[in-house]
């Protein structure tokens, strides 16, 4: 038989062949593209709770199963698609699968306490403190890198109707979502009054519109957090992000403030750092800057951010419009400018020093004259029965609300007593308390 075809035959038949093998590798999806770690703070710092998943083409969500991924020393909670590498864009389909993983796990937690970097200086100290006001601390606490290696180890279905197959390769993540923290802008101060140079982290609400006013507030690390590192107060706890966190700001949008002090600020002998002073210019210029409420602006701390606040408003007595304490303590002889304060205060029973330095302020602003709502709550309480017990407080209308959570109360199961653990868990809940952030939100001058 003779072949009577062409060469622009053949030619036409090997360009439509090509085509046909183009079309057949486009349509075959399902490749990973890459894996996000993702991290979240808790009132004990910031934990790696999951990873996101990229795949070339949407994967069917109602079809996920949690057995159908494996990461390494982690128990994986749940698999749901979303639209983007964060778990807030949830979808029934979406490129990206996250996988959640128990914040509970033994390798969740970040946070890493080490010895004196290169350069720092031990501090004189003295009994029971971190050191005094100016000193830098002999230890950092650093946070290691959210990573984590993923393993697909069970079919996912594409919405296409395609199965990828288990595969036995371990992804690694290249990137890091860190929820709410990324949502800060880290920036330096160089106060032209003092001289001094302050890192801060800022947070400015979503749809900032100039021609609205928005209240500021000013939450100040405890001396654990001291760090030349800026997003070192992001994530040691809720005191800063908790403000920022899109719940917070659909119902309360506001500034957050987050100073990074490499200094201790405030110590046990009711003295303050330069810092100080150097903050408050802070808040100045930033008033100056942003359409800032000078009535609501607002004063938080931990520890030492809490006895900074508390200097504050003994120096500046009409700057903040309300101040929420957590944990700290100063010479009652030096806190009656705060018998003309709006003051929450909150310490536990288990705090050793915190709790009868916060007991003797609150005697001094009685003789005072000061009307004071005394309340004992349980740490361990819902958010229904903290908002009942709010309430019962809020009923009487005092400018000083002083609460103490229940001898025992802030101790997690199974941690010892000892040491610093009723000072330090104190704010691990604290800052949880919707009511209590609500009621300083409340306040203006």
């Amino acid at each position: 038989m003779i072949n009577t075809r062409t060469r622009r035959e053949f030619l036409v038949m090997g360009a439509l062949l090509t085509i046909g093998a183009a079309a057949v590798a486009q349509n075959r999806h399902g490749d990973v593209l890459g894996a996000t770690a993702i991290t979240e703070v808790f009132g004990d710092g910031i934990r790696l709770t999951a990873v996101a998943v990229e795949y070339d083409a949407p994967v069917d969500g109602a079809r996920l199963s949690a057995g159908a991924f494996r990461v390494e020393g982690r128990t994986v909670t749940a698999v749901f698609t979303s639209a983007s590498a964060s778990p807030t864009d949830q979808a029934p389909s979406g490129r990206f699968v996250i996988v959640a993983l128990s914040p509970a796990d033994r390798g969740a937690a970040l946070a890493q306490r080490t010895g004196p970097a290169p350069g720092m200086r031990k501090p004189p100290g003295g009994p029971g403190g971190p050191g005094k006001a100016g000193d830098v601390p002999a230890y950092d606490t650093v946070y290691r890198k959210a990573e984590a290696g993923i393993v697909q180890s069970g079919a996912v279905t594409l919405v296409n109707g395609a199965s990828v197959p288990a595969s036995g390769a371990t992804v690694k993540t290249t990137k890091v979502l860190n929820a709410v923290v990324d949502d800060f802008r880290q920036l330096e101060f160089h106060d032209p009054k003092t001289g001094k140079l302050l890192r801060y982290n800022l947070f400015v609400p979503r749809d900032y519109d100039a021609a609205r006013s928005y209240p500021l507030v000013l939450f100040m690390h405890d001396a654990g957090a001291t760090s030349d590192v800026t997003r070192t107060t992001l994530f040691q706890g809720l005191g800063a992000v908790i403000w920022a966190s899109p719940q917070e700001q659909a119902r309360r949008p506001c500034f957050v403030l987050a100073p990074q002090y490499a200094e201790l600020i405030a110590d046990d002998d009711s003295k303050t750092s330069a810092m100080l002073d150097t903050t408050i210019d802070l808040v100045e210029a930033l008033a100056g800057q942003y359409s800032i409420d000078r009535k609501r602006l607002y004063t938080t701390g931990q520890s030492g951010g809490c006895m900074m606040s508390i200097a504050m408003d003994i120096k500046y007595p009409d700057f903040f419009a309300a101040s929420l304490l957590v944990a700290g303590q100063w010479s009652p002889a030096l806190v009656q400018p705060l018998a003309r304060q709006k003051l929450w205060i909150i310490v536990s029973q288990d705090d050793a020093k915190a709790y009868p330095g916060q007991n003797a302020i609150v005697v001094v602003l009685e003789k005072e004259g000061v009307k004071v709502a005394r309340a004992e709550w349980d740490a361990t309480w819902t958010p229904a029965q903290f908002r009942s017990a709010f309430e019962r407080i809020d009923h009487q209308h005092a400018p000083v609300n002083y609460v103490t959570f229940s001898k025992g109360s802030v101790i997690p199961p199974g941690q010892s007593t000892a040491g610093a653990a009723g000072h330090t868990n104190t704010w691990r809940i604290a800052y949880t308390i919707e009511p209590v952030r609500e009621w300083l939100f409340r306040q203006h001058r």
